[in-house]
């Protein structure tokens, strides 16, 4: 009896496993994720948000290894003129960074900024915080409360390339936490890039504040890394006029969960957010979970996401659109597909609507099907190999999401990057 009574949850033990760090503009913010984790508790398979996603691995204290891999892959963004912001195993390499110096903007770490009086003091966990509700989302809490370093970039005006925050890993049991603040000043612009791969284990907090007529472009690359388990977390606010576009390209990796929680704050802004998901095997799971929130007028979002999968990979889509009493002229459009190269893959689609304004447009769709045969044919009968004729179709299907990309060259590069995945993992 007394073993029982001193068992830990585990979300108990997963707390006892960390270290919060102490003093400085964060505490507060980092109490406050702590007790919210403690009243919620860490995710379970029986949460409705989480019913098609096991997340032991991601809630246990200490990582399942992850296997280095020892395939060479042409480095992402390499051909972009950019500023990069370095991270190994989930720690800050000086070395491998440029100066983190670029005009327009002003770029910190986390572990490094300690006045009192610092700007994002009121933007650590804020969005985050807002982003709890009506859905809990207690990993992003657990990431505010013991995230120990991240990037911290307030946009002043437009700088002349983007940020790049590249992820290295070299140990097979790794287990990172990152959090990430941008704040983007009225009428200012931002690109962020990301990618590489990061840790065993990764759990991940991007809040963006994106003020009046301000744009923000986010392009992020995961995978590269076939045992990799990650959670991320995307929170962001628009005001009036602003532009927020992120779009997502996985590959590989043995689970990935992605959250991204938006909300439409002022009048005539747009929210884009997209992914395209590339996988093969049985230990290959892809979850992307979407909430937008409508509360301003004459805004539009747009959620597309694409997922193939074959050998028996599962692919997660959960995206919601909530438009609020008041939130008049909303133009909301989701779509979710997949393509099932076999009979064993399967993709599991929840898209909803949730609609207190009578002057809207909003849509959702969701579809699941193999490749097209008669394409298929009509290649095969003008010479091309079936491997070969399958990798184009597939690119074409991936297209539409990859069309969310703004930027031609990173658009090319994204193509570049799925044709050399589906050339290797050839059936």
């Amino acid at each position: 009896m007394a073993e029982a009574a001193t068992k830990q949850t585990p979300t108990q033990a997963m707390i006892g496993s960390l270290e919060m760090p102490q003093g400085g503009w964060t505490e507060a913010a980092r109490k406050d994720a702590l007790s919210r984790v403690q009243a919620v508790g860490l995710p379970q398979r029986r949460d409705e948000y989480w019913k098609y996603t096991r997340p032991d691995t991601l809630v246990q204290p200490t990582p399942e290894a992850a296997s280095l891999r020892s395939i060479e892959e042409a480095a992402l963004f390499d051909s972009t003129d950019r500023l990069r912001i370095v991270f190994v195993d989930g720690v800050f390499d000086a070395d491998a960074s440029d100066e983190l110096a670029l005009e327009g903007i002003r770029i910190e770490r986390l572990a490094e900024a300690t006045s009192d009086l610092h700007w994002a003091r009121d933007l650590y966990g804020t969005l985050e915080t807002r982003g709890q509700t009506p859905v809990a989302r207690p990993l992003a809490a657990l990431n505010t409360a013991f995230a120990r370093d991240g990037v911290l970039i307030h946009v002043t005006g437009t700088p002349s390339k983007p940020v790049n925050i590249i992820y290295r890993r070299t140990s097979e049991t790794a287990d990172a936490m990152l959090h990430h603040v941008v704040k983007l000043d009225a009428g200012t612009e931002l690109t962020v890039l990301e990618n590489g791969p990061v840790a065993a284990r990764f759990n991940a907090v991007l809040e963006v504040e994106v003020a009046d007529t301000a744009t923000f472009h986010h392009v992020r690359a995961q995978g590269r890394d076939h045992e990799q388990r990650a959670a991320t977390h995307i929170f962001t606010r628009l005001g009036t006029e602003s532009t927020f576009k992120s779009f997502t390209l996985t590959a590989n990796g043995a689970m990935t969960r992605n959250d991204c929680v938006i909300e439409l704050t002022g009048d005539d802004a747009t929210a884009h957010v997209a992914g395209a998901c590339v996988g093969d095997g049985p230990d290959f799971h892809h979850d992307d979970t979407v909430f937008i929130t409508h509360d301003a007028v004459n805004c539009e979002s747009r959620q597309v996401f694409k997922k193939v999968l074959r050998n028996g990979a599962t692919g997660v889509f959960q995206g919601k659109i909530l438009v609020k009493a008041g939130a008049q002229k909303t133009d909301g459009y989701q779509i979710s597909q997949s393509l099932l190269l076999d009979e064993d893959s399967q993709f599991l689609a929840k898209p909803e609507l949730e609609i207190y304004a009578d002057d809207v447009a909003c849509s959702h769709g969701s579809t699941s099907g193999a490749i097209d045969e008669d394409a298929l044919f009509y290649l095969r009968s003008r010479g091309v190999p079936e491997g070969p004729a399958t990798d184009l179709l597939t690119l074409a299907f991936l297209a539409e999401a990859v069309a969310e990309v703004e930027n031609e060259d990173l658009r090319e590069e994204i193509t570049g990057q799925m044709a050399a995945w589906l050339e290797r993992h050839a059936a």
